[in-house]
């Protein structure tokens, strides 16, 4: 499928827009690829473009006082970030890495604020997107506060397992990953999925780890 007819569908989903609408927004941006491991985004600058991934992956990262790597969100195809809705360019509060190659649809913040205006499932849906995002941070929030470290590994192994719709998490996390994502050593993570493997809680699969018993798994998150 041609990048912008694929462009073009997920314009329609994540905006819930007519088709008529979709083609209008896609007129008015531009479509642009990035190579992994591409900045996208700096921390810091202003905030000048509503960005949507339509392939790869990117992630918002930040680094703390003591150096330590902070993920704050991860974004896929049909995923929003930069400027969503503001009249001001605000700076950006974290630089957005691409992990994988990119192809994305900018589109100027001042346009986005204008097709809001005029058409209400595009103001709807931003508001829908932020709601979304919100609860996601509280939820985050409440883990790193509430919860030991192996706590905040069960609870995103449950998250991604959930997700997943089968409880199989594929690929397989990776282990470094999953201890940027909860904010803790990759030693305590490889020592809390040994533990749930032995007890059979989890379980390896080709290209992809199960979440066997999601309830034992669930009072685990302490």
């Amino acid at each position: 499928m041609p990048a912008a007819e694929k462009c073009r569908e997920l314009i329609g989903q994540v905006f819930a827009c007519p088709a008529e609408v979709a083609d209008d927004i896609l007129r008015r941006g531009q479509l642009r690829d990035f190579p992994v491991h591409a900045t996208l985004i700096r921390q810091g600058d202003p905030a000048t473009f509503t960005w949507l991934l339509v392939v790869g992956r990117a992630q918002a990262i930040l680094y703390s006082a003591e150096g330590q790597l902070i993920l704050l969100q991860e974004f896929g195809p049909g995923d929003l970030f930069g400027a969503l809705g503001e009249l001001d360019a605000a700076p950006q509060e974290a630089d957005v890495v691409a992990v994988a190659q990119v192809g994305a649809f900018l589109l100027r913040a001042a346009e986005l604020v204008m097709l809001a205006e005029r058409h209400g499932a595009i103001g709807l849906a931003l508001a829908r997107l932020l709601i979304r995002r919100l609860r996601r941070a509280t939820s985050r929030i409440y883990e790193r506060a509430a919860l030991s470290a192996v706590g905040r590994v069960h609870a995103e192994l449950l998250r991604r397992a959930r997700e997943a719709g089968d409880y199989t998490i594929r690929p397989a996390p990776v282990l470094t990953e999953l201890a940027v994502r909860v904010a803790t050593s990759r030693e305590t993570v490889s020592r809390a999925v040994s533990a749930l493997e032995r007890r059979g809680i989890v379980r390896r699969e080709r290209g992809g780890l199960t979440v066997v018993s999601p309830r034992l798994l669930e009072e685990l998150v302490l």
